[in-house]
């Protein structure tokens, strides 16, 4: 008698796409283990994400502004979120797998470090050898989660987060085979990744007082939409329409879409990301981050992780200490560590 498990595997043969990866092809995990009675492999994945501390830490990570007042600006979780739906939405029309996608979506994000992009570029300048939020979000899921036995996913998932990024200049669809996540699913992510953060970046922007609608470039604007839920789902539906032309032999966008999509991100660098006004606040993450290093290192064992510093060392065992904060407990820990308390002596009658 066939388990939960091999009916809906045998159900993701009859209607997903011939592309689309399958749960039961999974070319396996770091470790075997038995498989699960109920979920099939990628859906299995997805659930161990949602359940880690790394994810649930997002929620007090910054996306664009640090520890904004309002309720409704993103945080790193929201627009982890707002990305898996969008890559959702696109593996439904083409008949990909829904669950590898979401897994790739909710995972990709986990290595990010405190203060955003700010505080990924201090790391990777104190850190020797350098720091990549991607491959801090593999080393989360393989290594770090689960008290150091990981999370152990698929490989697929795994593929998926190594390749999501794209960087300031990179493109989301046409790039090297080598370059590129083995998996439709995980070029999805890739592209939705850019769409969610495009869209969203410029609502909390407009939101903030720092840009007006009227502001955004004209060209990319006409070809895009003029609202974020326009602009959504013009880039959606270019992505699944150019996708299925191509016979789904990769993820694709129009060129038209595409540039408008790179000029509208290359504007928001310029006027958003690298705002002197919005990064005033990150400039102070350099002093936090560089007088954690200094602190934990100088204090190991009350700090750092104690299998790490022997099998990997100081400089590993500090990294994952400081990648992993939140927000507030970088600002926290430092504040306890540099900042002098007011000292407060012997209460007597008289100083009442």
């Amino acid at each position: 008698m066939s388990t939960i498990r091999e009916s809906l595997e045998r159900r993701e043969r009859e209607t997903l796409a011939p592309q689309a990866a399958k749960s039961a092809d999974s070319r396996g995990r770091l470790r075997p283990e038995a498989e699960d009675d109920v979920r099939p492999a990628f859906q299995h994945d997805r659930d161990r994400i949602i359940h880690s501390k790394a994810f649930r830490r997002l929620k007090h990570k910054t996306q664009v502004f640090f520890a904004p007042a309002g309720d409704h600006y993103r945080t790193r979780l929201t627009h982890t979120l707002e990305v898996s739906q969008i890559a959702r939405t696109i593996a439904k029309v083409l008949q990909l797998h829904e669950e590898l996608t979401e897994s790739i979506a909710l995972g990709h994000d986990l290595g990010h470090t405190p203060f955003g992009h700010a505080g990924e570029r201090v790391l990777d300048g104190i850190i020797p050898g350098g720091f990549n939020h991607y491959e801090q979000s593999l080393r989360i899921v393989d290594v770090l989660e689960n008290e150091g036995k990981g999370l152990n996913l698929t490989w697929e998932v795994r593929d998926g987060i190594a390749h999501h990024s794209k960087g300031k200049l990179g493109s989301p669809v046409g790039v090297d085979p080598s370059k590129r996540a083995a998996t439709l699913e995980g070029q999805i992510m890739r592209v939705a990744d850019l769409i969610a953060y495009v869209n969203h970046d410029i609502d909390d922007a407009i939101r903030a007082g720092m840009l007006r609608a009227g502001d955004l470039p004209g060209g990319p604007v006409g070809v895009l939409g003029a609202t974020s839920s326009a602009r959504i789902a013009r880039m959606v539906k270019d992505v699944v329409t150019e996708t299925q032309a191509a016979g789904l032999a990769e993820i694709k966008m129009s060129e038209p879409v595409l540039q408008a999509t790179l000029a509208m991100r290359s504007y928001l660098f310029d006027a958003v990301y690298e705002n002197e006004i919005a990064t005033a606040e990150f400039k102070k993450a350099t002093g936090i981050l560089g007088g954690l290093w200094e602190k934990v290192r100088e204090r190991p064992a009350e700090f750092l992780d104690a299998h790490i510093l022997e099998t990997e060392g100081l400089d590993a065992a500090a990294r994952d200490f400081l990648a992993g904060m939140t927000d507030r407990f970088a600002v926290t820990l430092y504040e306890r560590l540099f900042i002098p308390k007011p000292w407060i002596g012997p209460i007597s009658w008289n100083q009442l």
